[in-house]
């Protein structure tokens, strides 16, 4: 068997070329020969080239943080791939929509392994892969008897690399790290803000590229609060800092000593960061529904659960410090384009943990169009008249499930601000996005009351939402699959509140009263937890609503028996 650096194939050819071909579906970027790109200035053309290339740079940041093998196996599979060696080829395909030599397709229990033996662990390669739960608190305990708190605090924040130093742990700040990649994304970006035509979008860029250049959060503060302003730019520049992909910083909140001490210190935990670039060009119809919505958010403020015991994210403010475009998208790279189980549709940053919303800066969401616009009109068909009782099929709208999105995105800013929300540890990422999809969900009826939907869209939502997200291909693997999880607890609260049943022909039917006032009653339960700051409550949570029926596993095996698309291409024209 041919070897690839020492690692053979973990599929046979055929079976890399099926998941590449019949189970593979491509995401379509917008193009060069588009309107949305003829129609901007020569400036902005060139600029948004140089943006791609800085995107592109990032994407091997990404990689390293993922798995340290991760930039030599794809080197060797794109070599042997250049001298006709199908097996390599088809391999090349799978790692491409992973983004990585494993991962996660959303279906299968297992994480999809390209080559034997060689998987990611929990800390990806932010830690030293063999590095356990045990070690880390063992070594962080005795950090703290040698009074080591500055490292300690390094370690655990999110923007470091984390190395052995004898029986230590060194940080090294990402800075320093990807020195020189961050340098050369750094030109590139300054070549972009001297070709750019927005003055504030040319401002940005600016910060930015400092930013890629400095050790000093300080920077990202900056770049965050300018970015977060743009409004008006013809063009977008993202680069994505969330941290759902670390399964080992957060850990150490689960151990009562460490918690106890670093409570003590005073150090906040975050989970590493893991980084991506978005490039687009902004879409000033689809924009313009977005700015609807975000008037309602200090009014949905008030009505969230426990308003009075917390100062709300979104500030004190009538107006929202919040800002929404809806992108075209040109390019997605690093932790966006690792599609395993999913791709991003849309996103609210900076994230509470970040030094500009601390700070008092504004948030700014965006939406990925060319990711929700991806549709299969037969096989949807085939998958309604499946699970979905007739009457119910003309409230199923795909610019509805859009319509959640938005709910979502605007959830994150709504509840308590950062300290709580990183709170319940591990279980923080399954928490936050159960707050941002209750929130969507419970207020949606508001939404109808100020004019911006009506009474069909609103039924259109919670048919939508339901039918397209919360029937599960499979049982969720806790921590990883955060947003599965979340669908599950969902789905079980309806189903046990009545907002759901299945006839005896096991066709869903929705009660559409009871949808909101169930979905607000999680929403009680989530903001109590983040309010709690326990980890412990946050699992048991999550434990006691992620029962796994027959009935989950008949809908389980009925979606396989559909045919289904485990992985994604994204198809990239720049």
């Amino acid at each position: 068997m041919k070897k690839y650096n020492g690692y053979e194939l973990n599929y046979t050819a055929d079976k890399f070329k099926r998941m590449a071909t019949k189970e593979m579906m491509d995401i379509n970027l917008l193009s060069d020969t588009s309107d949305a790109y003829k129609n901007l200035q020569e400036g902005d053309k060139k600029a948004l080239k140089h943006l791609v290339a800085a995107a592109k740079i990032l994407n091997n940041v990404a990689l390293q943080q993922d798995n340290a093998l991760n930039l030599k196996q794809k080197e060797a599979l794109e070599k042997a791939a250049s001298k006709n060696d199908e097996h390599a080829q088809w391999a090349l395909k799978i790692f491409n929509s992973l983004n990585g030599v494993a991962g996660l397709n959303g279906i299968d229990r297992k994480p999809i392994t390209i080559f034997k033996g060689l998987k990611t662990p929990a800390g990806k390669n932010f830690y030293p892969a063999d590095l356990t739960v045990k070690e880390f608190h063992k070594i962080l305990l005795q950090m703290f008897k040698n009074n080591e708190i500055e490292e300690i605090k390094k370690i655990l924040s999110a923007r470091t690399m984390v190395i052995r130093k004898g029986k230590k742990l060194k940080a090294i700040d990402y800075t320093e790290y990807f020195k020189d990649e961050f340098s050369d994304m750094a030109n590139e970006l300054e070549v972009a803000a001297h070709y750019c035509t927005d003055n504030l979008f040319k401002e940005f860029l600016s910060w930015q590229a400092q930013a890629l250049l400095q050790n000093n959060q300080d920077m990202d503060m900056l770049a965050d609060k300018h970015w977060a302003m743009l409004q008006d730019s013809p063009l977008e520049f993202t680069i994505s800092r969330e941290n759902y992909d670390d399964e080992l910083t957060s850990t150490v909140l689960e151990n009562d000593e460490l918690n106890k001490l670093i409570k003590q210190h005073q150090i906040e935990v975050v989970a590493k960061d893991m980084l991506g670039a978005r490039v687009g060009i902004v879409n000033k119809k689809g924009t313009e529904l977005l700015l609807k919505f975000k008037d309602t958010m200090p009014k949905l403020s008030s009505l969230m659960p426990f308003a009075d015991k917390y100062e709300q994210t979104i500030g004190n403010s009538k107006k929202a410090n919040q800002n929404m475009v809806d992108v075209d998208i040109v390019s997605l790279t690093g932790d966006y384009a690792q599609c395993r189980g999913g791709i991003t549709l849309a996103q609210n940053l900076p994230n509470n943990d970040k030094l500009a919303v601390k700070t008092g800066g504004g948030r700014r969401n965006v939406y990925h169009r060319q990711v929700r616009l991806g549709h299969d009109p037969k096989r949807t068909k085939k998958y309604l008249d499946t699970f979905l009782h007739p009457d119910f099929h003309k409230y199923y709208n795909l610019e509805a499930d859009h319509i959640f999105v938005i709910g979502h995105e605007n959830g994150h800013t709504l509840g308590p601000k950062s300290e709580y929300q990183n709170s319940p540890g591990i279980c923080k990422s399954i928490i936050e996005e159960n707050k941002a999809d209750t929130v969507s969900i419970s207020f949606m009826p508001e939404y109808v009351k100020h004019g911006i939907i009506t009474e069909e869209q609103l039924k259109q939502v919670y048919t939508t939402w339901i039918t397209r997200r919360l029937l599960l291909v499979a049982k969720p693997i806790f921590p990883t699959e955060t947003y599965k999880i979340i669908d599950l607890i969902e789905f079980n609260a309806l189903l046990k509140n009545k907002a759901i049943y299945f006839d005896d022909k096991k066709l869903l039917h929705i009660n559409f009263d009871k949808v909101s006032t169930t979905a607000y009653k999680l929403l009680t339960k989530v903001i109590d937890i983040q309010l709690s700051k326990s980890p412990q409550k946050a699992r048991q949570y999550i434990e006691e609503n992620t029962t796994w029926t027959e009935l989950n596993e008949y809908i389980s095996k009925t979606k396989k028996k559909l045919g289904l698309k485990k992985y994604k291409n994204i198809v990239s024209y720049f």
